[in-house]
């Protein structure tokens, strides 16, 4: 058993040792040293507490005492002479006994040995996870370095219907979740509800970005990816009509989305064109060129990270391409691909129920810019023999649209339906962007999932969406 000696004295000293007494530990045996004749505590064990009534800055009453081999020492004293004294005559018999001791002064001592937990500090603490939409840390469980975290869902968060097994969690981990003063273990198939307290436990800068995609809420896309729009131009790829027409559609993005764009000309060698790009210049609309000729795919990644974008717009000729495809997928941000149809035409985005969870990763991202451009959403289900997965992602995608006002049509087909789509005139795909896409020919020729895929849909406007927050 540990021995550990406790001085205290004032109400603070009080309820540190009624806290003491009404814990379960059978592994301490606590000295208690009070300042002078205190109330009596109930309940305690005679065997696990000793209790002694005597001045501590006493060097002749505590070095009785101190002749014990104690671990640890706590000093809860409201008298900063009295709290020094006492420290002193320790520290004469336990040069290097650990000593933890309460700090209502702001105190400094030169004794390396004192952990000092300073009362104002744990105050402002307590006090700001009364303020909404302030996350709030464990702080004497763990490390204490916001390693676990607890979080309120509001009611329209993107979190909201989702189940669990469809959330990816990488570097953090959803580690119980409490409804109606009720604690649920979490497991695959439990859906997260309006109101649920979440307990998070992962990395602290994983959790904080968590944090803010568990608060986000419909209307504020690209958010949580990031604030700004970003149109990527290689003029030595783009042909001078198409990079009007990027141009204008990107303008048209940025117009419905109300958010600021940058565009990003490299390798400009079009005088005319240069000219049409700096026409649409204004407080929201930046332009920047690059005219170094050693220009690598980094600069992309670079330039998301510096403008913290949040959605990034390319041609359907610069997303062919491996390399650039390769990097926009480390960016984990969306991307939004523009084919050779006519953008401002579309009235519906639509979704392929995938053979796996990632469509229900993805959903809110698809409810929110569906609702900011004015598209109607249908859901293609194609019917197979084991649809399980699909009737979840079905049942939340419900769910959104009860929520968020927006309806849903659900179109259940036995036929192909990428075969299905290309009979359509114009749409818009959203899909997960994972590294299906980068599957090599001989596993996309036997591939039946719409991510694969997905160039059989080339020639439509295509956004797609990382599936890890």
């Amino acid at each position: 058993m540990k021995k550990i000696l406790i001085v205290v004295d004032g109400i603070i000293g009080r309820h540190f040792i009624q806290s003491v007494v009404g814990t379960q530990t059978s592994e301490n045996v606590y000295y208690v040293v009070q300042s002078k004749e205190e109330e009596s505590f109930e309940g305690y064990d005679s065997a696990r507490f000793k209790f002694f009534n005597f001045d501590p800055t006493s060097n002749y009453k505590i070095s009785n005492l101190l002749k014990m081999d104690f671990s640890q020492t706590i000093l809860v004293m409201e008298n900063p002479s009295d709290l020094e004294n006492t420290i002193k005559n320790i520290r004469l018999f336990q040069s290097n006994m650990r000593i933890i001791a309460l700090d209502l002064w702001n105190a400094k001592n030169e004794d390396d040995g004192i952990e000092w937990v300073n009362m104002h500090q744990i105050i402002g603490l307590n006090l700001i996870k009364f303020l909404p939409n302030i996350p709030v840390f464990a702080q004497n469980i763990g490390l204490g370095n916001g390693e676990i975290m607890e979080v309120l869902v509001p009611f329209g968060s993107s979190f909201v219907y989702r189940h669990l097994g469809a959330i990816e969690q990488k570097n953090w981990k959803i580690a119980a979740i409490y409804r109606n003063r009720q604690l649920i273990i979490p497991t695959d198939q439990k859906m997260i509800q309006p109101n649920d307290t979440l307990v998070l436990v992962g990395e602290p800068n994983v959790l904080k970005s968590v944090y803010r995609a568990i608060k986000r809420e419909l209307g504020q896309f690209p958010a949580p990816f990031g604030s700004k729009l970003y149109l990527y131009i290689d003029m030595e790829i783009e042909k001078t009509k198409n990079i009007h027409e990027l141009v204008r559609r990107s303008v048209y993005i940025h117009e419905k989305l109300n958010k600021p764009l940058l565009i990003k000309v490299v390798n400009p060698g079009n005088i005319d064109s240069l000219q049409h790009i700096k026409s649409y210049i204004d407080t929201n609309i930046e332009v920047e060129i690059v005219y170094d000729t050693a220009i690598d795919n980094e600069i992309m990644l670079k330039d998301i990270k510096k403008h913290h974008i949040g959605l990034f717009i390319v041609s359907q000729k610069m997303f062919s391409q491996k390399a650039i495809r390769s990097s926009l997928y480390k960016s984990n941000v969306p991307v939004l691909k523009f084919a050779e149809r006519s953008f401002g035409a579309l009235d519906k985005s639509v979704v392929i129920l995938g053979e796996e969870n990632h469509v229900e990763h993805i959903s809110t991202t698809v409810f929110d810019v569906a609702s900011q451009l004015g598209f109607d959403l249908e859901l293609i289900d194609y019917v197979v023999d084991d649809r399980t997965n699909n009737l979840q992602v079905i049942e939340h995608f419900n769910n959104l649209s009860d929520i968020f006002s927006k309806s849903i049509h659900v179109i259940e087909t036995e036929e192909n339906p990428i075969r299905l789509l290309k009979e359509d005139d114009n749409f818009l795909q959203c899909l997960p962007f994972t590294e299906k896409m980068f599957a090599n020919s001989l596993k996309r020729f036997f591939a039946t999932d719409s991510e694969t895929l997905y160039t059989k849909l080339d020639s439509y406007h295509q956004l797609f969406i990382p599936t890890q927050i």
